[in-house]
This record gives structure tokens, sequence and C-alpha cells, in this order.
């Protein structure tokens, strides 16, 4: 990450770069305010540590600058100063500081600061990244923009349910329910590369058109390494792609596109599967009306062991009540809107 420090004092700025540099960091160095906003216009910098007081403008009128121009993506600013009374802390907060440093400062203490700035602004990244990835699906294909709401609810559904079992408990924390809920919308993101009259066609698909459709699991799964190949820290990436990868596997190893079977699978895969299954079930599309739940539920069942993991089945028969708010929640929705 390349960090932006600003302070008039060479003394402190080049501690700063040499703390900064020895943790792995690039570092850029402003004389003054002014030159420190020139860099911040250029848009390379998302990280920036300032002193308080510099001439040209100084760390608060800095701060106030880049909060009401929302240049580029967010910055976390942290300010560097001797004042650490309740009243500067709130002075600096109401300007939009994210963090303070007191001189002198620790280098294990800046260390463990910048990383804070960090981690937020790669959750920002992150729901950027995945966002825009999800519209790019939902352009080509009119019908998933409210089936990626629906299934990504029923996905950390059956995830909350899981992790209430001996078996899933020490593997699905809360991390990994929010790493789910946030990544299954890209399940089927390896769409965008499937022809138009593939991809829209209002009936059944021919043989041959069908094993072109099964290769947007690879399709996604090759776009998403791709994108963490550029976004190397982006971890959540590795969920992404093997939701994308493995949702058309099935336990009974007669799945694509690997023919995997069991564990081999995923767990990601396996919810994802179940999630995607029932609400094609009961969603209306172009070639088949909406089944009921308890059809789709009969359908589920009928699977257990063959399409779907059965303790994944079984935690979605201890939470059907909830699939089916969801299901209502997102009818009510479409009525409203």
């Amino acid at each position: 990450m390349d960090i932006l420090v600003a302070d008039d004092d060479y003394s402190t700025t080049e501690t700063l770069r040499n703390a900064l540099e020895a943790f792995g960091y690039d570092v850029t160095v402003a004389r003054d305010g002014t030159e420190a906003y020139q860099y911040l216009r250029t848009g390379q910098f998302r990280l920036f540590i300032s002193d308080w007081e510099m001439p040209g403008m100084t760390g608060l009128e800095l701060c106030r600058e880049v909060r009401s121009r929302h240049i580029g993506g967010y910055i976390y600013l942290i300010l560097l100063t001797s004042y650490s009374s309740m009243e500067d802390v709130v002075q600096g907060l109401e300007a939009g500081a994210d963090d303070f440093i007191t001189k002198p400062f620790n280098p294990s203490e800046l260390l463990v600061r910048v990383r804070a700035g960090e981690r937020i602004l790669g959750l920002e990244s992150r729901e950027l990244t995945i966002f825009a990835l999800a519209k790019l699906a939902e352009s080509r294909d009119q019908e998933t923009g409210a089936h990626l709401e629906r299934m990504r609810e029923y996905a950390r559904i059956l995830a909350e349910e899981l992790a209430q079992t001996d078996e899933f408990g020490e593997i699905v924390d809360g991390d990994y329910i929010n790493l789910l809920h946030l990544t299954t919308p890209l399940h089927d993101i390896g769409k965008v590369a499937i022809p138009d009259s593939i991809l829209l066609k209002p009936g059944r698909l021919t043989r041959q058109e069908f094993e072109v459709m099964k290769t947007h699991t690879t399709l996604g799964a090759k776009t998403l390494t791709e994108v963490a190949t550029h976004h190397p820290n982006a971890s959540y990436l590795e969920m992404a792609r093997d939701i994308a990868l493995t949702h058309h596997e099935r336990v009974d190893g007669q799945g694509y596109p690997n023919g995997l079977r069991g564990d081999q699978i995923p767990l990601c895969g396996r919810i994802t599967a179940l999630a995607d299954v029932y609400d094609a079930l009961t969603s209306k599309r172009v070639y088949k009306d909406a089944y009921s739940h308890d059809v789709a539920k009969a359908i589920t069942l009928r699977n257990s062991g063959s399409h779907f993991d059965p303790e994944i089945v079984q935690a979605f028969l201890r939470c059907e009540s909830h699939f089916l708010d969801v299901k209502s929640h997102f009818e009510d929705f479409c009525l409203v809107h």
C-alpha cells in the first residue's frame, strides 16, 4: 500500500518514512499541507498520515477538504499530533480524522494503527468489488436481480443453522457466514460470457447449448481468479471462486464441471447449491411457473444424498420458516416497488 506522510518537520517525516518502509509500505512525503493536498487529488493514496500543524494547510483543514470533496475512494486519515486533550480529539474527529498518533510515536503503535486503517479500507474495497461484479452479471440476465438477494439470504440462513451443529460449528463462524452472504451473488458471474442466444433462450436448451451453458462455472472461477491477481489481499475472492466453480456439483458426483463428490465439494458450494435450486424452483421463469414451497421442499428432500448434502437438507428443514419469511419479504418488496 502507498502511504502519504505530511509534516514540515524533516526529522519527523524521515522517522515515519523509515518505520513505515521497514514494515513494507511505500511512502511518499509532503513537506506542507498544500503539497499534501495535491498528492491526495491524484487518487493514488488511500491512507494519509498528517501533522496537525503545518504551513499551507493544517491537518484539520486537510481533513475537512478531503471529506467535503470526496476525493476518489475513501481516504483513511491519521492525525499526528502532540495534542491529546478530549477537546482536541473531538475537534479532529469532527474535521474528519479517523485516528490519532501522539508525538513522540512508538513504531509498534504506528503499525497497529496503520493496519487498522488497512482493514477498514479493505472492507470498502471488498464491498465495491463484489457489488460491481454482481451488477455485471445482473446486467446480462434479467432474472438475476431478486434472485441474488433471495439466495444470499437463504445461504446465510443455512450457514447460521449449520454453525449450531457439531459437524460444522468449527468451520462456520461469524466471519464465514458474513463472507458467504457477501460472495454468493457472484455464483453466476460466468454467465457474462454466455451468448445471449443461449442465456436468454425462453425454451429448453439443446444438449449442445447446455454444454455451453455449463461453462459458466469455469468461466466464473477464471474471472474471479484473475480479479484476485489484481487484489492479492482480497482473500474473500477465494470463497467467491469456489462458489462459482462448484455450485452445480452434486454430492453423488453427477454434477458439473468436475464431477466432485461429497466433501470434495467445498461447503460454500454445497450450501449455495441448495439455496440456488430452492430459489429457482420457487420463482417464475419464462419457461415455468413458480412452484410452491411445499413442492420445492419435496423436491429438495427427494434429492437429499444425490444432489444435496443430507446435513444441509436437514438444516433446511429446521429453518424452513425463515426461508418462507425471506420469500414473503421479497414478494412484498416487489409489490411495493
